[in-house]
C-alpha cells in the first residue's frame, strides 16, 4: 500500500477571501485568492452594457449564467461571430485565440472559471476606450500598483 506523502502545512489557507474590482460595465467579484493556478470570478454586468470584444493569447475561460439575461458573442470555427443567448444550467467555453464578448440584456451575473490571470487580453473593440490588458495594465486597472 502506498504511503501518503507529507504536506507542507505552512501553505494551508484558512482565511476567507473576496475581492471586488470595479469595471466600467459593472464589477467583478474574485473569489479565488491571487497566486492560485486558476481564477474564479463573478462578472456583474449592468443592463445594456458590454465587455470588450476580446481575445486571450494564453487564457481559457468557462462561463455559467447565474441570473439575469446575457448574450455571449463568440467566434465560431469559420471565423464568424455568433450571438448566443446564454441559458441557465449550461456552460460556455472560450479557448485561446477565440473572439468573445458578453452583452447584458438586463443586470446579470455570470460566473467565470479560468486559468490564472496570464497573458494579454487583446481588446479588439471596447466601448470605454481601454488599452489592451497586459499584465502591467491589469494591475493598474485593479489598483494593485
Amino acid at each position: 500500500m502506498p504511503t501518503m506523502p507529507k504536506f507542507d502545512k505552512s501553505t494551508f489557507i484558512t482565511k476567507p477571501y473576496v475581492k471586488r474590482v470595479e469595471k466600467p460595465w459593472g464589477y467583478e467579484i474574485h473569489w479565488v485568492p491571487e497566486g492560485m493556478p486558476y481564477m474564479g470570478k463573478i462578472l456583474h454586468i449592468d443592463a445594456n452594457r458590454r465587455l470588450s470584444l476580446q481575445i486571450h493569447d494564453e487564457k481559457q475561460e468557462t462561463y455559467w449564467l447565474l441570473n439575469g439575461e446575457c448574450n455571449l458573442l463568440i467566434e465560431n470555427p469559420e471565423g464568424e461571430i455568433e450571438t448566443i443567448k446564454m441559458e441557465k444550467g449550461v456552460s460556455y467555453t472560450t479557448v485561446v485565440g477565440q473572439k468573445h464578448r458578453h452583452e447584458a440584456v438586463t443586470d446579470c451575473d455570470v460566473m467565470e472559471a479560468s486559468m490564472h490571470e496570464v497573458g494579454t487580453t487583446w481588446r479588439i473593440e471596447d466601448d470605454y476606450s481601454r488599452p489592451n490588458e497586459t499584465p502591467e495594465q491589469r494591475k493598474k486597472e485593479r489598483g494593485e500598483v
